[in-house]
């Protein structure tokens, strides 16, 4: 219906008062925009992410995901072993605050369609943390169900069954 309400009143007052800072995810390995494409997919296999965190110091300056390796490098014929992050990675990067509610935070990631969003200081623009569906998941199975639905809805026709 594209309404975003939940049947329980009650509920829905938790979410919309609870903060990103009280789900997200703090402990995150970034990787600077200096190192190569090859050191970013060894690092998304051992932490088992398609993505992660670009920072110079503290402060996230991208994002590089499994897909930006494949279509903006290995597509492209680049080597893997000289090719920079920073010139393949995301640089328009969605971004939220700590102090933001997670209702507010899941209606912009579904809006814009995307699943992980990384959580920055306001002042300083340091990577403090990321937010994913995942960690909604296992709080908000409501709000997260229609976040999920908007992200995945155009790119469901696309994929192929798995067998």
């Amino acid at each position: 219906t594209g309404e975003r309400s939940s049947t329980c009143p009650r509920f829905k007052t938790e979410v919309q008062m609870q903060k990103i800072s009280e789900v997200m995810t703090r402990d995150v390995r970034s990787i600077s925009p200096e190192e190569t494409v090859r050191r970013a997919a060894q690092l998304m296999d051992e932490l088992n992410v398609g993505s992660l965190p670009v920072c110079d110091g503290p402060k996230l300056v991208g994002m590089i995901t499994d897909r930006d390796i494949t279509i903006r490098s290995t597509a492209a014929g680049q080597s893997p072993e000289s090719t920079r992050i920073g010139d393949v990675m995301s640089t328009e990067v969605r971004t939220c605050y700590g102090t933001q509610s997670v209702d507010e935070v899941l209606r912009e990631m579904g809006d814009s369609q995307i699943r992980r969003v990384p959580v920055v200081d306001q002042a300083s623009h340091s990577l403090v943390g990321i937010v994913s569906l995942g960690d909604f998941a296992t709080r908000h199975a409501g709000p997260t169900d229609e976040a999920l639905e908007e992200i995945s809805a155009p790119s469901d026709a696309d994929r192929a069954k798995a067998h």
